[in-house]
C-alpha cells in the first residue's frame, strides 16, 4: 500500500512540473489576434488562412534603447505582446541595455525561466534562492558568457564597466511577466498601508513615506 501512496505520489508530481510551462500548441502555429474581445489563456488564434511573413517577424533589436532614466537601463522586450507568431510557443526574448554602472533591478518574471548572454561590456548578475535560506549567488560576466535565472526567483543584473553594456535574454514564456520588486512594494496602486511595510523593512513610517513618493 505504501509502495502504490509512493508511486502516486510520484507521478502526481511529474505531472505538475510537465505542466509548469506554458502549453504545448496543438497545431503548427496560432498567431495571436490580441483584438478579439474573447478571454482566454493566452490569446485568441487569427485565421490561418490570414497569417501572413510578418506575424513571425520582428525587427528594432539592433536598436539601443534609452537608458538616460533613474536605473541606467532599457529593456525592449518581444513578447507575443509584440511578435504574435509567438503564441503558443512558449518563449520570448529581450535586449537589455545598461549606461556605465546602470542596472536592472531586482526583479522576477512570475512565468519564465530566463538566460542571458553578454554581447557587450561586463556584467554583474545575481539571484536570490526561496526562504528560508535567500542565499545570494551572483557572478561576474564578460561578452560570450552566458547565465540563467530561474524560474520567479529575484534576479539583478548591473553594469560594472565604464563603458556601455548590451545583453540578450530569452524566456520560458511567451508572456513571462515581470514584478520589479522596489514599484511593486512602494508604488503600488493604491498604496500598501506604510504601517505594513515600516513592520516588514523595520522601519520608521517616515521612510516607507520617502521612498513611495518616489514611485
Amino acid at each position: 500500500m505504501t509502495s502504490r501512496l509512493f508511486l502516486f505520489g510520484l507521478l502526481m508530481a511529474s505531472c505538475s512540473l510537465a505542466m509548469a510551462s506554458d502549453p504545448s500548441p496543438l497545431q503548427d502555429f496560432c498567431v495571436a489576434a490580441p483584438n478579439r474581445r474573447v478571454f482566454v489563456n493566452g490569446e485568441v488564434c487569427k485565421d490561418p488562412k490570414l497569417v501572413r511573413a510578418d506575424d513571425f517577424f520582428f525587427s528594432g533589436l539592433h536598436v539601443m534603447g534609452d537608458t538616460s532614466n533613474a536605473v541606467g537601463s532599457n529593456v525592449t522586450t518581444v513578447t507575443v505582446a509584440e511578435l504574435p507568431g509567438l503564441n503558443t510557443f512558449g518563449i520570448s526574448m529581450a535586449r537589455i541595455d545598461f549606461a556605465p554602472w546602470g542596472i536592472n533591478p531586482p526583479h522576477t518574471h512570475p512565468r519564465a525561466t530566463e538566460i542571458l548572454t553578454v554581447l557587450e561590456g561586463s556584467i554583474e548578475v545575481g539571484f536570490v534562492t526561496s526562504n528560508p535560506e535567500n542565499r545570494l549567488i551572483t557572478k561576474g560576466l564578460q561578452k560570450g558568457d552566458v547565465f540563467v535565472f530561474p524560474q520567479g526567483l529575484v534576479h539583478f543584473q548591473r553594469n560594472v564597466g565604464n563603458g556601455y553594456a548590451v545583453v540578450i535574454a530569452a524566456l520560458s514564456s511567451q508572456n513571462p511577466g515581470v514584478i520589479t520588486i522596489a514599484n511593486a512594494v512602494f508604488g503600488s496602486n493604491p498604496d500598501i498601508a506604510a504601517d505594513i511595510l515600516a513592520k516588514a523593512f523595520q522601519v520608521d513610517k517616515n521612510v516607507v513615506y520617502q521612498i513611495q513618493s518616489k514611485f
